[in-house]
């Protein structure tokens, strides 16, 4: 009942093609591919809007004055200096501008692979705001790394910079969950009981898990666990398990020999057809035609 969050660590077996991580974030942010391409420094004037594409990520840090967001289904906010944003699905119809007066950012940009969220269970909250006491630890030094990386640009600094902001957005969700804010998959990691039974399914992805057997191990009764894990996660365990399943035939399918009906037979369908229209369903397309490693999405 008392577990805590670093406990909950994950023990693939070596013949599966799960994550090669150790830990339950790890191993659910495996799923979700990003790429980074661009770190900048910008000075916006007073009332000046940062433009930003709806097909576009960012995490911005306020280093100087501050500005305000606003839009969305939250009330407007404002961003102070030292704190950090990340705005994971594009702007939509927010808006980032200076507020009092002029303000300094500075700026990553990103994708996430659109596969990666095609369902709920892979789908981040469209914003997180940290406040500089709650990522002073990190957040300076990571961001004087990238600007350093930003301004001298060398061979491979093209693959620095996505890399360290791989970092950056693992780290934010990392802290954001030991907030205790995240909801979502995100949220079940911050409630122990729902946390353990996350950790079973990712270690045994395979097994038919019964609710019966998750909702034992939570310590609650099934009704009550179903409840609970539906409101975390917004998905109930076995949606969830099936989901995940789909997710990681999404990687086995990767590979340039991999065949569908053998990878739908190793997640656990009985035919071809059956595990072609539940892939549909989640990623839009069948696993035919599931992108290979080093190919096009």
């Amino acid at each position: 009942m008392a577990d805590s969050l670093e406990n909950l660590i994950v023990r693939p077996e070596p013949d599966t093609s799960a994550a090669a991580s150790a830990d339950l974030l790890s191993s659910v942010l495996s799923q979700i591919r990003l790429t980074g391409d661009h770190v900048f420094a910008r000075a916006l004037a007073p009332g000046e809007q940062l433009p930003m594409s709806d097909g576009e990520a960012h995490v911005v840090v306020v280093t100087k004055g501050g500005v305000r967001l606003e839009g969305g289904d939250q009330a407007p906010s404002r961003i102070d200096v030292g704190d950090l944003v990340l705005l994971s699905h594009g702007p939509g119809d927010r808006t980032l501008s200076a507020a009092d007066g002029s303000a300094e950012i500075v700026v990553c940009r990103f994708w996430f692979d659109p596969d990666s969220l095609r369902g709920m269970v892979f789908a981040l909250p469209a914003c997180i705001h940290l406040s500089h006491a709650e990522a002073a630890d990190w957040i300076d030094g990571i961001v004087h790394f990238m600007m350093i990386e930003a301004d001298d640009v060398q061979p491979g600094s093209g693959l620095m910079i996505s890399r360290l902001i791989d970092l950056v957005v693992i780290r934010v969700l990392r802290t954001w969950v030991q907030l205790g804010r995240a909801s979502g998959w995100l949220g079940g990691l911050s409630d122990a009981r729902i946390a353990r039974c996350l950790k079973m399914i990712h270690a045994e992805p395979m097994r038919r898990w019964s609710v019966a057997t998750l909702s034992e191990a939570a310590g609650m009764s099934r009704s009550n666990f179903c409840d609970r894990f539906a409101a975390l996660v917004g998905r109930s365990p076995l949606r969830y398990q099936n989901e995940w399943r789909l997710g990681l035939a999404r990687r086995m399918l990767a590979e340039p020999d991999a065949r569908a009906g053998e990878v739908g037979l190793r997640i656990g369908y009985a035919s071809e057809a059956a595990f072609s229209r539940a892939y549909k369903d989640i990623f839009g397309h069948s696993p035919r035609n599931a992108p290979k490693s080093g190919g096009a999405a």
